[in-house]
């Protein structure tokens, strides 16, 4: 079952409002965690700690901006009409899977599917 007008502007909604968090966040980070005051001049252990949650920070920045590739993918499939389709089997998502992921481009079983393939490759 296709996606109705509706739901696709509802879903275009949730997946821009998700985009501007995501953004907002990585500002307020570059703002305040990425910056060290010349004031608090540091011992060895002190910077060390201080660069490692930079390093922290900048690794949840990395999988931000894969969060948001994944919700401009999804933004491109509302525009082209494909949104709501597995990329996998092309059956349709079901609701209850986009409302919890917006930004799915697998159907659960799918999804399910891929999570133990590439648990069997892990354990090989």
């Amino acid at each position: 079952m296709a996606l109705s007008k509706a739901q696709l502007e509802e879903f275009r909604d949730i997946l821009t409002r998700k985009r501007e968090r995501l953004v907002e966040e990585a500002k307020r980070t570059l703002k305040t965690e990425m910056v060290i005051d010349e004031a608090e001049r540091m011992d060895e252990v002190d910077q060390a700690s201080s660069e490692y949650m930079q390093e922290f920070a900048f690794r949840l920045r990395g999988r931000e901006r894969y969060l948001m590739e994944k919700i401009d993918y999804a933004l491109r499939k509302i525009d082209d009409g494909t949104y709501g389709l597995c990329e996998e089997c092309e059956e349709p998502i079901s609701i209850k899977r986009l409302r919890a992921r917006p930004e799915a481009q697998l159907c659960i079983q799918c999804k399910e599917a891929q999570e133990k393939e590439e648990a069997t490759y892990v354990e090989d």
